[in-house]
């Protein structure tokens, strides 16, 4: 069992930034006042949606926020939600495996163009990614987006980790609403933020009947699962997915029933010789983290997508988009990026090297470059190509795909961006959002001057089409090529590149499991132990196991 250490909560702070009476704004738990971005945005941080979740309200619905008297200052992002630091804070000066933040985290912050107040622009609700178990709202700036495009940018945080996700029947006994007898907390607390903005944005000049929910990595899958879920409908008008996830567990096996899942809850609350609901919630964060297998990379591998028959279908969330009946049909957006696995296998010691003890090169590069480019497929088959086609065949033509090609990243001495991340994870999100910052201190070398121009024309055509599609339902851009709907000829999607790699063009292309198994089996630049140990990566990836017998089959 990993031991933590812990240590006390960190604040983020807004920096320099003043209160303005320009953004004084009434919601209905009281008035609260935010400051003026550089952009011209105005900007409300850590404006709270919910009560905390700490005590008797541990493993609960989200409950209502308390009002206040007076005007409650905004500048500061909330408390992030508890949860355990990995490699990723290591650019805020927080070193990994630690146990850090608040049980008094669920708030949001709101971007708005200057001119906002009295109108109603569409609202885009970003949710945030961290694979389910870490992350928080200040990791992103809705600025540019809200004032290049008009629309108000809402990021919400919600609980992540075993705060978000448990199971156990403990906590369903005695239970005073079924609401109570959930098991995605994190799901609920979205929908808590979607019913706050439904209340409240009017005020900070949103569109209540205009909101399009949109995330990447876990939290494109969180808005997979808001699209499923029994509780949030009508809250939201499009749904945007950026590489995220359809998969789900069933409520036994996260409670320790079969199957491969690590960390159920009956293996935790038998660590903390907890036999009831008021034992699991008297324990501390730290206790509930230390009963916990930590992984490499300071990584709680816990069940998450838990379908509790709740917040979420007793059935695999992936069924509910077959038919129209178990999902909201609401315009869809579906896509992923060319390289994917790039940014987990970048830091990995059995792929890479260390070049002047620092520099990470891939060992084997064309092995390196083969096991991210068959991983990376399965992941578009299994979150873009399988999931759209079924709400296709479901009778659901409002959908859209695109692929995310950009791969222009730069060099730092012997470390080649291009070859060691292409076109990887997340590395969209600096497009959409307008903001070139991603990677931290190496952000100078993958964003280079000399792809300026060409990025920034990337990004307004990426931006365009994700506002026009909160706008209208429809991913619009002046000047840029019709984004075709995902069934005008099966499987088309729009590239994403800039101008001197092919730019933006529609593809008619769909990929299948099948055609990925014989692919890889034949593939004449692989030999056989290397085919295999593309086959045994896919053990390690839980969207990938699915499909991992039958590429197997294929090699045999």
């Amino acid at each position: 069992m990993a031991s933590t250490r812990t240590r006390l909560t960190r604040r983020n702070r807004a920096g320099e930034s003043q209160e303005s009476s320009a953004t004084v704004r009434a919601t209905k738990q009281g008035e609260v006042v935010g400051f003026v971005a550089p952009e011209g945005a105005h900007v409300w941080r850590g404006v709270p949606f919910a009560a905390s979740t700490a005590g008797a309200n541990r493993w609960r619905a989200p409950q209502p926020v308390p009002g206040w008297e007076g005007r409650r200052p905004c500048v500061e992002f909330a408390d992030r939600c508890a949860q355990l630091t990995n490699q990723g804070d290591k650019d805020d000066g927080i070193e990994p495996g630690l146990v850090i933040g608040s049980e008094d985290c669920l708030a949001l912050d709101i971007y708005a163009p200057p001119t906002a107040q009295g109108r109603a622009l569409p609202v885009m609700v970003w949710i945030h990614g961290g694979q389910n178990v870490w992350g928080r709202s200040g990791m992103y700036d809705g600025s540019t987006l809200a004032v290049r495009e008009d629309v108000i940018v809402v990021i919400p945080q919600y609980r992540v980790g075993l705060l978000g996700w448990f199971a156990h029947p403990a906590l369903r006994a005695n239970v005073n609403t079924p609401e109570d007898g959930a098991a995605s907390f994190a799901i609920f607390d979205l929908i808590a933020s979607l019913r706050w903005v439904a209340d409240n944005i009017p005020a900070f000049g949103g569109d209540p009947d205009c909101v399009t929910i949109f995330g990447e990595s876990s939290g494109g899958h969180n808005v997979a699962m808001l699209l499923a879920s029994p509780l949030a409908g009508g809250l939201f008008d499009r749904a945007i997915i950026q590489s995220g996830s359809f998969d789900s567990v069933s409520r036994d096996e996260a409670e320790g029933g079969e199957g491969e899942l690590g960390n159920p809850s009956s293996q935790i609350a038998h660590r903390l010789h907890a036999t009831t609901a008021d034992d699991l919630r008297a324990a501390s964060i730290e206790q509930l983290y230390a009963a916990c297998d930590i992984g490499e990379g300071w990584f709680v591998d816990i069940p998450r997508a838990i379908q509790d028959g709740v917040v979420l279908p007793a059935t695999p969330i992936r069924d509910a988009f077959t038919s129209l009946d178990t999902f909201q049909p609401v315009p869809v957006i579906t896509g992923s990026n060319h390289d994917e696995m790039k940014l987990f296998f970048g830091s990995r010691p059995d792929m890479t090297t260390r070049k002047l003890g620092v520099l990470p090169v891939p060992r084997d590069p064309a092995l390196y470059d083969a096991t991210a480019r068959y991983i990376s497929r399965v992941w578009r088959i299994r979150a873009v190509d399988e999931p759209a086609q079924a709400m296709v065949d479901a009778g659901h033509d409002e959908v859209y795909s695109y692929r995310f090609d950009w791969d222009d990243g730069g060099r730092l001495l012997a470390m080649d961006f291009h070859q060691l991340f292409g076109a990887a994870h997340g590395f969209e999100i600096p497009f959409v959002f307008g903001r070139f910052t991603h990677l931290g201190d190496a952000d100078r070398f993958l964003f280079q001057k000399r792809t300026l121009k060409d990025r920034e024309r990337l990004s307004r055509a990426m931006s365009r089409y994700w506002a026009s599609f909160a706008r209208t339902g429809k991913p619009t851009c002046p000047d840029q090529p019709d984004w075709p709907h995902y069934s005008d000829q099966q499987g088309t999607y729009l590239r994403l590149d800039t101008d001197n790699d092919g730019g933006i063009r529609a593809v008619p292309e769909t990929d299948s499991v099948d055609t990925l198994a014989a692919d890889l089996s034949t593939d004449p630049n692989l030999n056989n132990n290397q085919r295999r140990s593309i086959v045994d990566e896919m053990s390690n990836w839980m969207f990938t196991r699915p499909v991992q017998a039958i590429v197997q089959a294929a090699l045999d």
